[in-house]
């Protein structure tokens, strides 16, 4: 790959000269995303996924790297080439679609063919996020499942999808630890809404006992950032979801440009201003939430890790979404101390792209805070330094900015232990109480 990212050569090697050739090569005007998608055939052919019809689909090569034919096609991305059984000709991917169209808040395994280009058959049922890891013939898989009713269950499958047994079922039933609290699980609300001509998905997760004749509090979740999958899902909810419900909040989730397995044009929409639009996206979100009647406007927040940390730092520097708090922990703060080939993937070199750089650093937007603010972050953080944050206190305690600061001593990217978790959510909530639920002013 060159150092832009934006050229992704695939090379046959001599093995006993070393001598090689370059027999295909990817190109983007932005990145190629990397992936685990080639697969060679005892034949010589390969599989290989790209983005050039605008979605990652799987093609089928020969050994010379011409291509053949395209395995899958249609407006949605293929997330995960699965499995292939050379002696069907089946080929098993992931993907979140339904009828050849993107489904984001839904994750199935499909089977195409090698032989043909074919409408993919559904493997696994719909109607919640499926993960699976399927035996090198792809003849059987572990398949596991859950749903916002369902937690966590995981099986054996013959590669019909026939369950061969359970290896745990996860039964929500009377024996369950779970089940004491069951009552009291809030089903969550799915919609979309467009930005910049692009569609986003959110979930909403009321609090038990709800009237909508009333007004709550709202927690915004971010992560916001790419690379990574979906965060709006249609699958089994963070059990520290159910513990803010319980405290009163309404939980609000938006998967900003930029996040999750989408089209090329959302996920590039980022390219060069990594956080902009997405910042862009969660105040359109908060306006939004602002004109709904059960919301109390003036006590909405904003929390966040790692790239959610970042995006909780610029939502609450943002005039349009005007937020009461924000929970930043492990943020980002400035990109050229971040990770080389992660920042450059999206931003370019500092020297390249001054002005990217320059607009999403956060120092400059920091007397534009419309709220409290609680910053975390762990000592010994190997991957956003914990300089990232030291500027940002330094920063405020120079403009004579009150803020509040939970740091953990020895601690890496997360917060590991149960005791340091536990108060972790014990800072996380004392601080919502204080500054848009029950003890705000």
């Amino acid at each position: 790959q060159s150092r832009d990212q934006k050229t992704l050569d695939l090379l046959s090697v001599d093995p006993t000269t070393g001598a090689s050739r370059v027999i295909l090569s990817q190109k983007a005007s932005a990145w190629v995303d990397l992936n685990d998608d080639f697969r060679v055939l005892a034949d010589g052919r390969f599989i290989w996924s790209n983005e050039d019809s605008g979605w990652r689909h799987l093609y089928l090569y020969d050994r010379n790297g011409r291509r053949i034919r395209a395995i899958t096609r249609g407006d949605y991305p293929v997330k995960h080439l699965d499995g292939v059984n050379e002696q069907t000709g089946d080929v098993y991917f992931t993907a979140s679609m339904r009828d050849g169209k993107e489904l984001p808040i839904e994750q199935q395994m499909f089977r195409a063919n090698l032989n043909r280009t074919v409408d993919p058959v559904a493997v696994t049922p719909g109607g919640g996020w499926w993960t699976v890891s399927v035996n090198g013939p792809a003849t059987a898989y572990v398949g596991n499942y859950s749903d916002p009713a369902t937690p966590p269950q995981s099986a054996l499958y013959r590669i019909d999808g026939t369950r061969v047994r359970w290896i745990e079922e996860n039964r929500l039933d009377a024996s369950h630890p779970f089940a004491p609290y069951v009552s009291r699980l809030r089903t969550p609300e799915f919609g979309t809404m467009q930005s910049h001509g692009q569609t986003l998905v959110w979930r909403m997760t009321t609090p038990p006992g709800f009237d909508p004749s009333k007004k709550y509090p709202v927690v915004m979740q971010v992560y916001g950032g790419p690379g990574t999958g979906a965060g709006v899902q249609k699958s089994w909810q963070p059990l520290t979801n159910q513990l803010l419900t319980e405290a009163g909040y309404i939980v609000f989730r938006v998967d900003n440009r930029g996040e999750g397995d989408r089209s090329q044009a959302f996920e590039t929409s980022i390219y060069r201003r990594l956080g902009i639009p997405a910042v862009e996206d969660q105040a359109q979100a908060a306006q939004w939430l602002k004109t709904l009647p059960y919301v109390d406007p003036d006590h909405i927040a904003v929390m966040g890790w790692s790239f959610g940390g970042f995006l909780s730092l610029l939502t609450l520097t943002d005039k349009d979404a005007n937020l009461a708090a924000a929970l930043a922990g492990a943020a980002p703060t400035q990109w050229s101390l971040y990770d080389t080939h992660y920042t450059e993937r999206y931003m370019s070199t500092p020297q390249d792209n001054p002005e990217g750089y320059a607009a999403t650093d956060i120092l400059p937007r920091l007397d534009d805070m419309t709220g409290r603010l609680l910053i975390l972050h762990g000592m010994a953080d190997d991957n956003v330094i914990f300089g990232n944050a030291t500027r940002v206190i330094d920063a405020l305690q120079a403009k004579s900015v009150p803020f509040e600061m939970m740091l953990y001593p020895g601690q890496r990217h997360g917060v590991r232990g149960d005791p340091r978790q536990l108060q972790q959510w014990r800072t996380y909530l004392d601080f919502l109480d204080r500054t848009i639920g029950k003890r705000a002013p």
